[in-house]
């Protein structure tokens, strides 16, 4: 500016709201001391034979206090929208849920005096809505499970709240370097165990977020481990992974809290090395089996967990080979009383999980 010219005043607009960020900056504590108040989830040793040469990890994600694996996600969700500034003082908080997302998102609304709104399937288990409602959340059905999305976007629409979207954001909520990271909980817990870099993790995909947040992590890390993800039957992922077709659909799963009739945003089919499609039986037999073997009580999603696991420990003894592997305890397997240990809606279901399960004992007997 030259010597003469005067100097014209500068335009800006102020957007800052000190009260505003108080609020969320209290939120975002009120977040962070459930953490440190949760601390992390325990790792158990399945109960291998020792000749077998492989030890088998379950990853119990069913001690959070909203017992699920859900509650890490609850959690970054709601970190991740309080630090872009979408929720406020007052927000109702909107999700698409089959459930244990809804449960552990209804819990944070709670903490932080938000109403909480739940989309559901109207099939979803009657223990998981008391569940949600107990927390406080209200339950919204919907008879078309594929409308989910829809309702919930509309419902946000029509009360000025926030959809929180956890098939697109549950990728990128969860810092896979170190906030709030299963993987490197995993590794953490491993350090003093035979095989401390596990040769496969496997977990089954819902969102998609958790093999994401995996896979980035050992890539990161520069671990040899490889990630399997395992998918029940009428889920979309496994064959839009075979065939690298992201726009496939499906009918879409029994097994609550995995698979999904569409291919999530979240659902990273690049950091994946193998996939397997477990049919339900399979899943339900392999819960019940679970239980027999190790006294934890667990649900459908950690059964088809473990089954995937069980064809890789196979795999390797085939081979000779030594190590680990780890897999999840997603839920307990009492919040599925009326649906999966029920013989009656097995029934109803036309399912018969007495093969597998004579398989499973066969492989290694009830203690």
């Amino acid at each position: 500016m030259g010597t003469h010219e005067q100097a014209r005043p500068a335009h800006a607009v102020d957007r800052c709201e000190p009260a505003r960020r108080a609020w969320i900056a209290e939120a975002i504590r009120k977040v962070e001391a459930d953490a440190n108040r949760s601390a992390d989830t325990h790792l158990h040793v399945f109960p291998l034979p020792p000749e077998w040469g492989v030890q088998l990890y379950l990853k119990d994600e069913s001690v959070h206090p909203t017992g699920s694996l859900k509650h890490r996600l609850a959690r970054s969700l709601f970190l991740y929208a309080l630090s872009n500034g979408w929720i406020r003082e007052g927000t109702p908080v909107i999700e698409a849920s089959s459930g244990s997302t809804a449960v552990s998102e209804a819990y944070f609304a709670r903490l932080l005096g938000l109403p909480f709104i739940a989309v559901m399937p109207r099939t979803t288990s009657p223990e998981k809505c008391a569940l949600i409602e107990f927390h406080g959340g209200r339950c919204h059905f919907v008879d078309d499970p594929a409308m989910i999305y829809a309702e919930a976007a509309r419902l946000a629409e029509e009360t000025g709240g926030h959809y929180m979207d956890q098939f697109t954001y549950a990728e990128r909520a969860t810092d896979w370097r170190a906030n709030n990271n299963i993987a490197a909980s995993i590794f953490e817990q491993l350090a003093l165990e035979p095989h401390p870099e596990p040769a496969w993790i496997v977990v089954s995909a819902g969102t998609g977020g958790t093999a994401a947040t995996i896979g980035r992590y050992v890539r990161y890390r520069q671990h040899q481990t490889r990630l399997a993800v395992v998918d029940p039957e009428g889920s979309a992922f496994y064959e839009s992974w075979v065939t690298g077709d992201p726009t496939l659909t499906a009918k879409g799963s029994r097994i609550e809290g995995i698979g999904r009739p569409r291919v999530e945003p979240s659902f990273l089919p690049t950091v994946i090395d193998r996939m397997y499609r477990v049919p339900d039986a399979a899943s339900l037999a392999c819960m019940r089996w679970t239980t027999e073997i190790t006294g934890r009580s667990v649900g459908a999603s950690t059964g088809t967990n473990v089954w995937g696991a069980l064809q890789i420990i196979a795999e390797m003894r085939s081979r000779g080979e030594r190590g680990s592997v780890v897999t999840l305890i997603c839920d307990a397997g009492t919040r599925y009383t009326h649906t999966y240990l029920s013989d009656t809606w097995l029934t109803t279901q036309n399912i018969n999980i007495t093969p597998y399960l004579n398989d499973l004992r066969t492989l290694l007997p009830p203690t």
